[in-house]
């Protein structure tokens, strides 16, 4: 019996993945699962992004946490429309709770949905949420050794943001020993150096989602 519930609901979450797949196909909306782990600087870069994108897209968000809308407040506040999702103790979203949200967007007129996820360097990775991109965050202070500690985070990941690097002079952290690492657990992924706070390295993450969007909206 054990088995078979574990069974029908890896069924149900793969039929809402491609249940949203499907929906964010059909309105030519970019999907990015913004992942990390607590503190990571997930919502600064949000910000930060959405203010260097928002004259040239229509972006929304759909905020995850444990509890409180904190986060999502910030968002509101540059005046992009956010959907909060607390789960109340659980560590990830699911493709069930993103299709429970998506009757609050009119998708047809966003170009850009990001999804920040649970804080949580474990579970959020193995669930498909339908987006098009996973995106995970790692920043300086948290150090070299997360990437080969948490491979099935980067495995499963398309680009690996380093977040912080204003603070490189004052960590122990290695860019080419986090690209090493990368490139022996996900030799495919793509890794980004930038500072939220300072802007540094910005226009490259910038460039490639204006990229990821052209990719996702060919005919």
């Amino acid at each position: 019996m054990k088995i078979r519930l574990q069974e029908d609901v890896l069924k149900d979450q793969n039929l809402a993945a491609a249940f949203n797949r499907e929906t964010f196909k059909k309105n030519h909306t970019l999907v990015i699962n913004l992942m990390s782990s607590p503190g990571a600087g997930k919502t600064t870069l949000l910000e930060e992004t959405i203010k260097a994108l928002r004259n040239e897209f229509h972006i929304a968000v759909i905020e995850g946490d444990l509890a409180t809308d904190l986060d999502a407040e910030r968002l509101r506040s540059l005046g992009v429309k956010t959907v909060q999702i607390n789960t109340v103790g659980g560590c990830h979203l699911d493709a069930r709770m993103i299709a429970k949200t998506l009757p609050d967007f009119e998708l047809d007129t966003i170009d850009i949905l990001f999804i920040e996820n649970i804080g949580n360097l474990v579970c959020p990775s193995g669930y498909d949420l339908g987006q098009d991109y996973k995106v995970v965050v790692l920043s300086v202070p948290e150090g070299n050794d997360k990437i080969p500690k948490y491979p099935v985070m980067f495995r499963r990941t398309d680009v690996t943001v380093i977040n912080k690097i204003d603070l490189l002079p004052y960590v122990s952290f290695d860019l080419e020993e986090a690209q090493i690492n990368l490139e022996e657990i996900n030799p495919q992924a793509q890794l980004k150096a930038l500072s939220a706070k300072t802007g540094e390295g910005m226009e490259e993450w910038i460039n490639w989602i204006k990229d990821a969007y052209r990719q996702c909206t060919k005919p």
